[in-house]
C-alpha cells in the first residue's frame, strides 16, 4: 500500500520522479474520432504510457469516459441522445464495448484491467465512500489497473455527476492520488476561448481562489458533458484536498509524463486534507441545514473551535446524526460538519449552553465537534475550503 505518511506529490510540472499513485481521466472528445466512434489508437497510446508508469512501480486509475460515445454507432445514433432513456441504452451498450477495448489496449502490454462503475450514491454516503476506497486500494496493490466511470446506465438527470471531471477529483481524494492527469481536447486553460483572438493562455495557477476572470466558453462536445467549466471544478476539489492537477490536451500525455511542458499546472494546497474531511467537504451528501450566529463564526475561524448550540439560531431539514450538514451564516453556506445529533434534538437544543443541556440529552457535547468540521473559505466557493 502506498505510505500515506510520506509526500510523494510532485513539486511542479515534470516532476514525477516521486510519483506513487496518479489518476488520469480521459473525456469523451478526447477518446473519440471525428465520427463519433470510439479512437482505438488513443487507447493504445494512453495505455503504453500507463503500463510504462507501472512498470516502475507508479499505480494508476484511469477515469474513462467514452460508454455512451462506444454504443451511438450499433444503435444507429450519430450524437449523444438527448432522451435519458436512450442515453442509458447506449450506455449499458457502450460500456461493455468500452471495457473490451481498454482490455485489448492492455493485453500487450501483459496488464490486467478491472471495471469500476459508480453512481453519486456511491460516494456520497459514508459506508459506500469506504467500499469503493477500499476495492481501488486492493486493485492497484494487485497491480490491477481500474477503468472508472460514471454508471450512466443506472444513474437519471437528478442522481449524477453529469461528467467525469468531478468524479476524477473523488477518485483521486478517495485513493490517495500524488497527482491527478486532466486529458482534453483543448491544450491548456485560457482566459477565454481559444478561438477568441484575445485569449491568453494560462500555464500555471497556484492559487485557484485568485484565479484571474475567464471566460469559459461551451458545456462540452457532441458525445461529451464537460466541458472547461467542470474541469476547473474538478481542480478546485482536487487542489483543496492537497492533490496537483495538471491539465492538457489528451495527446500530450507523454510530455505530462515526462517534460511537464504542456498544459496548465495547478498548485495544491500545501497540507493534504484527512480522507474524512475531504469527504465531508467535497462527497458527502448534505442532509440538513444549521444556521449559525456570526459569533459561532468567527470562533470556528479565528479559534478552530467545536460548534456549539449556543451559537445556532435555526436548523432546516430532517436528518439523523452521523450525517452531514451544511453550515450557513448570513444566507452563505460557510462549512459542512458531521452533526452529533438527529435534527429533532438539535431543534430542542437551539441557542443552549452547554450547562443547560442536560434536560434535553444524556451527555452535552457539541453540536458538530471540530474534528468533523470544514470551513470553506469564503461562503461563494464550497469547493475552496480549509481545515478546521
Amino acid at each position: 500500500m502506498v505510505n500515506e505518511a510520506a509526500d510523494t506529490r510532485p513539486s511542479g510540472p515534470g516532476d514525477l520522479a516521486g510519483l506513487r499513485r496518479l489518476v488520469i481521466k480521459l473525456g469523451s472528445s478526447s477518446l473519440t474520432r471525428d465520427d463519433g466512434g470510439l479512437d482505438l489508437n488513443r487507447l493504445d497510446i494512453v495505455a503504453a504510457e500507463v503500463a510504462r508508469l507501472a512498470s516502475r512501480g507508479v499505480e494508476v486509475v484511469i477515469v474513462s469516459s467514452g460508454a455512451i460515445a462506444a454504443g451511438l454507432a450499433p444503435l444507429g445514433l450519430s450524437e449523444r441522445p438527448r432522451v435519458i432513456a436512450q442515453a442509458q441504452a447506449a450506455a449499458a451498450l457502450g460500456q461493455g464495448l468500452l471495457l473490451a477495448h481498454w482490455r485489448s489496449a492492455f493485453q500487450s502490454h501483459y496488464r490486467h484491467v478491472a471495471q469500476v462503475l459508480l453512481t453519486v450514491s456511491d460516494v456520497t454516503r459514508r459506508s459506500s465512500y469506504l467500499n469503493v476506497r477500499q476495492a481501488l486500494h486492493e486493485l492497484l496493490e494487485a497491480g490491477i489497473i481500474p477503468i472508472v466511470n460514471e454508471n450512466d446506465t443506472v444513474a437519471t438527470d437528478e442522481i449524477r455527476f453529469g461528467d467525469n471531471d468531478r468524479l476524477a477529483a473523488m477518485v483521486a481524494q478517495a485513493v490517495h492520488a500524488d497527482l491527478l492527469v486532466l486529458l482534453t481536447d483543448v491544450d491548456a486553460l485560457y482566459t477565454a476561448p481559444p478561438s477568441n483572438p484575445s485569449a491568453s493562455r494560462i500555464t500555471r495557477v497556484d492559487d485557484i481562489a485568485a484565479l484571474p476572470q475567464v471566460e469559459i466558453g461551451g458545456a462540452g462536445s457532441r458525445v461529451g458533458t464537460g466541458g472547461m467549466e467542470t474541469k476547473l471544478a474538478a481542480a478546485r476539489i482536487a487542489v483543496a484536498c492537497g492533490i496537483p492537477v495538471h491539465l492538457a490536451a489528451a495527446d500530450e500525455l507523454h510530455r505530462v509524463l515526462t517534460s511537464g511542458t504542456c498544459g496548465t499546472w495547478f498548485t495544491p494546497s500545501p497540507v493534504r486534507r484527512p480522507s474524512r474531511l475531504a469527504w465531508v467537504a467535497h462527497a458527502a451528501g448534505v442532509a440538513g441545514r444549521v444556521t449559525i450566529d456570526r459569533g459561532a463564526l468567527r470562533a470556528l475561524r479565528r479559534h478552530g473551535s467545536s460548534l456549539l448550540a449556543a451559537g445556532v439560531t435555526a436548523i432546516d431539514g430532517a436528518f439523523r446524526a452521523g450525517e452531514v450538514v451544511g453550515l450557513w451564516c448570513d444566507g452563505a453556506e460557510v462549512g459542512r460538519g458531521i452533526v452529533a445529533f438527529d435534527s429533532e434534538v438539535a431543534s430542542s437544543i437551539v441557542g443552549l449552553r452547554m450547562s443547560q443541556m442536560s434536560s434535553h440529552v444524556d451527555t452535552p457535547r457539541p453540536l458538530v465537534h471540530r474534528d468533523d468540521l470544514v470551513l470553506f473559505r469564503d461562503g461563494r466557493d464550497p469547493d475552496t475550503t480549509v481545515g478546521a
